[in-house]
């Protein structure tokens, strides 16, 4: 696996804020996406933690799960079947 949890939550706070419960709900979404393998086999790269914050600098401003959604959402409308890795709900 090229996502490094703990290494990727710290990152998300120190690049966009917000709570650490935050952080941690997108990371567990970056592992389940990474998992699946489906971002590698559409994009045709690896998920990795660096590509991750890249990736979410590119969303418009928020905490780490707005930007998730909005690059997942980007994600559905390329490729399709990316839904299940947003975040539904989360506390702020």
């Amino acid at each position: 696996m090229f996502i490094d949890p703990e290494r990727l939550e710290d990152r998300l706070r120190e690049e966009f804020g917000g709570t650490t419960g935050q952080s941690r709900v997108v990371v567990r979404q970056a592992v389940d996406l990474a998992d699946s393998g489906r971002y590698e086999e559409d994009a045709g790269v690896t998920l990795t933690n660096d590509l991750v914050i890249a990736e979410l600098s590119d969303a418009p401003d928020g905490a780490p799960p707005e930007r998730w959604n909005w690059w997942i959402g980007s994600l559905e409308i390329a490729y399709g079947g990316y839904g299940r890795f947003g975040i539904q709900q989360y506390r702020k």
